[in-house]
């Protein structure tokens, strides 16, 4: 019965041979679709999941923009910091300082998410508050919204109230300050 223990042997010492070659390959195989499905994560996913909480973000025409993540919509997010708010247009955020390292899929944010920035900015619009209107080369227009067009904010600056039409595609962030 020797050679029987032998060949037992033999096949045990195969069989855990190949069942540790399948857990590298497994390893391997859950690496890469991790990845791959990380890529599928977007920045607003992450500011998603990171609603409620204190972040910094940096944002080209504005400088580093700090308070708590209030909402976040399609192309936009409400940050609110003492005595101000913003509405910052996603596409001028350069980073995110204490994200959430969680991201949150599209499928599962809250339907007010759905809205766009010119949604946000008729509220603002409608509110007649002052606020200033900051572009991403850095220029900046204070004033009060007029009205809100498809691709378009209408800013009424200065006392003779002239009208300032800023593109979306410009657009870095709209302040508003507490009264």
């Amino acid at each position: 019965m020797g050679w029987e223990r032998e060949l037992f042997g033999v096949l045990d010492d195969l069989e855990q041979q190949a069942e540790a070659a399948y857990g590298l390959e497994r390893a391997a195989e859950l690496a890469d679709r991790s990845r791959a499905e990380y890529q599928q994560v977007t920045l607003a996913s992450r500011l998603v999941a990171s609603v409620g909480t204190d972040v910094g973000l940096e944002v080209r025409g504005a400088g580093l923009l700090a308070g708590t993540l209030e909402q976040v919509g399609t192309g936009w997010c409400h940050l609110r910091g003492p005595g101000q708010e913003w509405v910052v247009h996603l596409p001028a955020v350069a980073a995110v300082h204490d994200a959430s390292p969680r991201s949150v899929p599209e499928v599962a944010w809250p339907a007010t998410s759905r809205l766009t920035v010119g949604s946000s900015l008729r509220r603002l619009a409608d509110a007649g508050e002052r606020c200033v209107v900051r572009t991403a080369d850095g220029g900046a227009h204070d004033g009060t919204l007029a009205r809100v067009g498809a691709d378009f904010v209408e800013v009424r600056t200065g006392s003779a109230g002239r009208l300032v039409l800023v593109a979306f595609t410009a657009l870095a962030a709209v302040q508003s300050r507490d009264t």
